[in-house]
C-alpha cells in the first residue's frame, strides 16, 4: 500500500488520457444526454455529477484504502450529519449523541426529539456515552461519536465504544473533521460511518463548503446518497473541483499544522495567564493516551484550546495578533483564533479561545502569539484589573460559528 503522501496526491484521479488534464475542470450540467431508459451513471444534476465522482473516491481512498468503501459528498457538513442522522432514525429509535460536540448538535437533536426519537447525550472524554448507550440497550438504533471534540478536544475509544454499540444492534457514526481521513480512519476501529466537514482542514484554503459521509456497507450509503437525493444537499462542481485540487497538498498541510500546534502548546505550557490548555497531542494531555492509541502518525490536529482570565483580556490578545485572523472555522493554512463564547452554544468560559494552527513557520507563529500574550497581560496589569479567571458557563444559545 503507498504512504500517506503518495495516495493524497494521486487520489480520484481519472486514468491518463493523453492530451488531457490528470484532473479535469469542473463540470458544469444540470442534465445529460439520456436516450432510452433512465439508466447509466449520469442523469439529472441532482443525482451524480462526474466532478462528485472523481472527489468521492478521492476521499474514500484516503477515509478507508484498499476497500470498496463509498463516499457522498455534501453541501456542508451539516448537510453529511444531517443525513446521517436523520436517514437512519425513526420514530420510537433511541440514538446517543456527545453533549460537547459542535454546537449545531443541539438544533439537531431538538428536530429528532420532535420527530419521536429518543436521544441522550454524554461528554465525549472518558467514554461517558457508554453509560447512556448501557441505560437504553437494544433501543439504541445509532451512536454519534466527535473525536477530538470540537471545541474542547476530548477523545474517546472509538473500537471500544464500537462493540459496545454493536453488540446492542446499533450503527456507529464518528465525526471525524478534527482528525483528518490522515489523522484517524474511524471505519477501520469499527465505525459505520466517518463523516466530516470538508471546508475544515481537508480542504484547506477556507474557500469551500463541504461535507461528506464515507461507508464500508452500500446499502448505509446508498441510504445517505438516497436523502442526498431528496432534500438536495449537493455541492455545487466548482465547490467539488476545488475541493479534490486541495487534497493533494492535505499531507504536507495536515503534517505541518500539526507539529506546530504540538509546538504552540508546549511554549503555553508555562504562561501564568492561560488555563485550560488542551491539545491531545501533549504527553500531560487527558486525552492523549486514548488518542495516541488511535489517531496516526503523530497526527494529533491543528487546534489548540486554551483559556484567558476573562472576555476582555481574551480580545485583547486576539487584537494583538499579527500573524493569525480573528476568525471561526479551523484546519486553515492561516492561522486563525476566536473568542469561542461570542457564538453561544458551547459550554466554554468567556476566555475560551480556539486557537487553529496554520501553515506559517512555527518560530514565527509562536513569536506572535507569545508577544500577543504579553501585550494583553501588560495592558491588563496597567488597568489593575487583575486576573480573576471565569467561571464555565453554558448556553443555550445556537450559533453559526464552523
Amino acid at each position: 500500500m503507498t504512504g500517506d503522501g503518495t495516495r493524497t496526491v494521486r487520489a480520484g484521479l481519472p486514468e491518463a488520457e493523453a492530451y488531457e488534464p490528470t484532473l479535469p475542470g469542473p463540470v458544469f450540467a444540470a442534465h445529460y444526454h439520456l436516450p432510452g431508459d433512465a439508466v447509466g451513471p449520469y442523469t439529472y444534476g441532482r443525482d451524480a455529477n462526474p466532478t462528485w465522482s472523481l472527489l468521492e473516491r478521492a476521499i474514500s481512498e484516503l477515509e478507508s484504502p484498499g476497500t470498496d468503501a463509498e463516499t457522498v459528498v455534501f453541501s456542508s457538513g451539516m448537510g453529511a450529519i444531517s443525513a446521517v442522522l436523520l436517514s437512519q432514525l425513526r420514530q420510537g429509535d433511541a440514538a446517543v449523541l456527545p453533549s460537547d460536540g459542535y454546537q449545531l448538535l443541539p438544533a439537531l437533536i431538538e428536530r429528532l426529539t420532535g420527530y419521536g426519537v429518543t436521544v441522550r447525550t454524554a461528554p465525549t472524554g472518558e467514554d461517558a456515552q457508554l453509560a447512556p448507550l448501557d441505560a437504553m440497550g437494544d433501543r439504541t438504533k445509532l451512536l454519534w461519536l466527535e473525536t477530538p471534540s470540537n471545541p474542547g478536544l476530548d477523545v474517546c475509544d472509538i473500537r471500544r465504544l464500537a462493540e459496545a454499540a454493536h453488540a446492542r444492534g446499533a450503527l456507529v457514526a464518528v465525526d471525524n473533521t478534527l482528525a483528518t481521513p490522515l489523522g484517524q480512519r474511524p471505519l477501520e476501529l469499527g465505525a459505520d460511518f466517518a463523516v466530516a466537514s470538508g471546508t475544515k482542514a481537508l480542504t484547506g484554503h477556507g474557500d469551500v463548503l463541504l461535507g461528506y459521509v464515507t461507508c464500508r456497507d452500500p446499502r448505509l450509503a446508498a441510504e445517505v446518497r438516497a436523502w442526498r437525493k431528496t432534500v438536495g444537499a449537493i455541492p455545487g462542481p466548482m465547490e467539488a473541483w476545488l475541493a479534490h485540487r486541495s487534497l493533494a497538498t492535505l499531507q504536507l498541510r495536515v503534517d505541518r499544522q500539526a507539529e506546530t500546534a504540538l509546538a504552540l502548546a508546549e511554549a503555553l505550557r508555562d504562561r501564568p495567564e492561560v488555563t485550560g490548555l488542551r491539545h491531545p497531542g501533549l504527553p500531560t494531555d487527558p486525552s492523549h493516551r486514548v488518542a495516541a492509541g488511535q489517531m496516526r502518525g503523530g497526527r494529533f490536529g491543528c487546534v489548540v484550546s486554551f483559556t484567558l482570565p476573562d472576555k476582555e483580556h481574551a480580545e485583547r490578545f486576539l487584537t494583538a495578533l499579527r500573524l493569525v485572523d480573528d476568525a471561526t472555522s479551523f484546519g486553515g493554512v492561516r492561522s486563525t483564533a476566536e473568542r469561542r463564547g461570542r457564538w453561544g452554544g458551547d459550554a466554554v468560559p468567556e476566555g475560551f479561545i480556539r486557537f487553529s494552527v496554520g501553515a506559517e513557520d512555527a518560530d514565527d507563529l509562536i513569536a506572535d502569539v507569545l508577544r500577543a500574550l504579553d501585550t494583553a497581560s501588560d495592558t491588563d496589569a496597567a488597568s489593575g484589573t487583575g486576573r480573576a479567571t471565569d467561571a464555565a458557563s453554558g448556553t443555550a444559545s445556537t450559533g453559526a460559528g464552523g
